[in-house]
């Protein structure tokens, strides 16, 4: 359940089908469908750290040239820094995410 927000590009992530959600456990092939699963999001979450490097890049372009006098328009190099805090407020809180999930699941009793 996601709301679209025109103007503003963040790090894509596939959605949870494509990791190998819940009917990829219900087949047969249950293990190798898990390491799919693993692999695949250890694939989303490279591609947004790598797409979250190319907008720090890019903001940090932008930024010179708004330092030596070069940009045209301001407000480029505002959009550009809104983009990359969003985009990395996401990723934070993704990993937070994470690894309070992965603290919830060694404090569990085997």
């Amino acid at each position: 359940m996601t709301s679209p927000i025109g103007g503003v590009s963040l790090p894509s992530f596939p959605t949870i089908g494509a990791l190998g959600g819940a009917d990829a456990v219900r087949g047969a092939q249950a293990p190798q469908a898990a390491q799919a699963s693993a692999d695949g999001f250890a694939a989303a979450l490279t591609g947004a750290l790598d797409e979250l490097g190319s907008l720090q890049s890019s903001k940090d372009a932008l930024a010179v040239q708004a330092a030596t006098g070069d940009l045209r328009d301001v407000h480029d190099y505002m959009i550009a820094a809104q983009e990359a805090s969003v985009a990395t407020e996401m990723v934070v809180t993704i990993k937070n995410k994470a690894v309070e999930a992965f603290t919830e699941i060694m404090r569990m009793p085997v």
